[in-house]
């Protein structure tokens, strides 16, 4: 099995057998974001406790690219301080456009064959893009 067939396989494990997907009954921070281009669409719940994720959920419908990404998110974040889960979103979205190599980035590396395709980067980012929103403090909540 070649790099490529193994990125594959994890970016349709993360799409079929989501991780976090759901929703939480009273989070710290919600966000909605939609792509206005394809239509996908995410809810992402936080939990903060002492200034680290404890929690995350997310919830939507879109593309796999999309879905998997936000599984894949979620994993990476849950347990981090809220500034390392921001520099993980922040890392991605670089990584995704090359302009850093990968830190911290775990399965999301996965989607690295993304970035070849901008249309898809977008949804790639989205879960990443309302994460940010939530732990942005000068941002407002949805």
């Amino acid at each position: 099995m070649n790099l490529d067939d193994m990125y594959r396989e994890t970016i349709l494990d993360h799409n079929q057998n989501p991780r976090n997907r759901g929703h939480l009954e009273n989070p710290t921070k919600s966000v909605g974001l939609l792509n206005p281009t394809c239509g996908d669409e995410i809810a992402l719940d936080v939990q903060l406790d002492a200034g680290k994720v404890s929690d995350i959920r997310f919830s939507g419908q879109g593309c796999s690219i999309s879905m998997a990404s936000a599984s894949m998110l979620t994993e990476a974040v849950k347990g981090k301080s809220a500034e390392e889960a921001l520099a993980i979103a922040r890392n991605f979205k670089s990584f995704l456009t090359g302009t850093t190599e990968p830190e911290n980035l775990g399965d999301l590396e996965a989607l690295h064959g993304v970035s070849q395709f901008p249309s898809r980067v977008k949804c790639a980012t989205l879960a990443h893009n309302a994460l940010e929103k939530a732990l942005d403090d000068n941002q407002p909540q949805t």
